[in-house]
């Protein structure tokens, strides 16, 4: 039996292309059969064994994607929030770490609570950088156990090298893994999506090269998916110039010779060299402005990551730092990169980011709405108070929906609540 959203406004397409009225027929499987523009004409067998939803006064659009959180520290909201960038979150010695040496229970119930918090804002996929080895992948599957919301998991492996004690001879060091390190990064491997580095500042040349190995080895052999690599880079000057002191190099610059990674997060202070050599290799770039800025640690440069050809998808990042959010982060460097890059993307453009390109830098097949994609996706209602009259969805959208306006959310094609949403069924 299929499932038919007929009369709504619809974003469609790779283009996310407005079309005032039109329908999407959904499968059993959660597969978009058809997405189009005009009214809906079904034979009578098809209208007879099809549910079919009047979705009169809505604008459907894509689930929105968080390409980048940090769900495991939900336990430490706005915990010293008046620190910087490394008192906070350096996986050595930042207040982060004593948060996620919390009792594993503590953390599933706050992950948990993240995580429907998420679904609530129509974020039906999100990507988390989990911390704790393989007994961390398995906390957090756990957690978000039985709810509806996908999640992309980079597993990590408890292993920095510290950038302030240098090496005997005063330079970076040259530490390789040990044999019982690689193993646990390659059981992470086996439970998880792909490994989420914290950095290049807390790995030697050689440790990046093993990571690196290590996957293309995993990858080789693999039959149904391709694990991915995402690393952390130039999320601050402290970060850049850490980097150049100790190897000469940018962090960028390293992370691309020793590691070749899929996804590179923040970059917010790449050089013009660096965003061009990501670009070239089509390395995904998943920013996090509002985490960015609450730690003064700057805006991404996004108007000239797009004018140099990049990826961008665009992250929350922790919620230790933030709630996550992804309308929020969109209205955020929407009007930012106005204000201090004087660069006049369109809301378009901004709302690519946590749909069609979250979705391609991920490798997932929703994103966007067309035949052949899963059926995620979210219900705008066209007449609150916040957007009436819409003039532009793509700015309505961008800065002024809410989770208020979000009246439903569907997860391969099926509700997420009942069918409180208001609906007629007209079968």
């Amino acid at each position: 039996m299929s499932l038919i959203l007929k009369n709504a406004s619809l974003l469609l397409g790779k283009e996310l292309t407005f079309v005032e009225r039109g329908y999407i027929e959904i499968g059993k499987d959660g597969i978009i059969k058809k997405a189009k523009g005009g009214p809906y004409h079904g034979d009578r067998k098809q209208i007879q064994t099809s549910t079919i939803f009047d979705a009169e006064g809505f604008l459907i659009t894509p689930g929105f994607i968080n390409a980048h959180t940090h769900i495991g520290d939900s336990l430490g909201k706005d915990v010293a929030v008046d620190s910087d960038l490394d008192a906070r979150v350096n996986p050595i010695y930042g207040v982060k770490q004593k948060i996620l040496q919390s009792k594993p229970e503590f953390l599933k119930t706050f992950i948990r609570g993240s995580a429907l918090s998420m679904l609530k804002k129509g974020i039906t996929t999100f990507a988390d950088f989990r911390e704790g080895g393989p007994d961390g992948v398995r906390l957090l599957k756990d957690a978000i156990s039985g709810l509806p919301i996908k999640c992309v998991v980079f597993g990590r492996v408890e292993h920095y090298v510290d950038t302030r004690s240098p090496n005997s001879n005063g330079g970076f060091s040259r530490e390789s893994l040990p044999k019982s390190v690689l193993q646990t990064a390659s059981d992470v491997l086996d439970i998880s999506d792909g490994l989420g580095i914290s950095g290049a500042n807390e790995n030697s040349d050689e440790s990046l090269q093993q990571y690196r190995k290590l996957i293309r080895a995993k990858n080789k052999s693999a039959t149904d998916k391709k694990l991915l690599t995402a690393i952390h880079a130039a999320e601050s000057e402290n970060t850049v110039k850490l980097s150049r002191s100790f190897t000469g190099k940018t962090e960028v610059a390293r992370i691309m010779k020793y590691l070749k990674p899929d996804i590179i997060i923040h970059m917010t202070h790449a050089t013009k060299k660096d965003i061009t050599s990501v670009s070239k290799k089509r390395i995904g770039v998943v920013v996090c402005p509002r985490a960015n800025g609450i730690v003064g640690a700057g805006i991404p440069t996004v108007g000239k990551m797009l004018e140099l050809g990049c990826i961008i998808g665009i992250g929350s990042d922790n919620v230790m730092l933030n709630s996550p959010d992804i309308l929020r982060e969109l209205d955020y460097i929407w009007k930012a990169s106005r204000s201090v890059e004087r660069s006049f993307l369109s809301a378009r453009e901004i709302l690519k980011m946590a749909t069609v390109n979250n979705a391609e830098i991920l490798r997932l097949n929703s994103g966007y709405l067309e035949g052949g994609r899963e059926a995620d996706i979210i219900f705008i209602d066209k007449n609150h108070v916040d957007l009436y009259p819409t003039h532009n969805p793509f700015a309505s959208i961008v800065h002024r929906a809410s989770q208020d306006s979000i009246k439903a959310v569907m997860v391969d094609g099926r509700f997420v609540s009942g069918s409180e949403f208001g609906f007629a069924n007209n079968n």
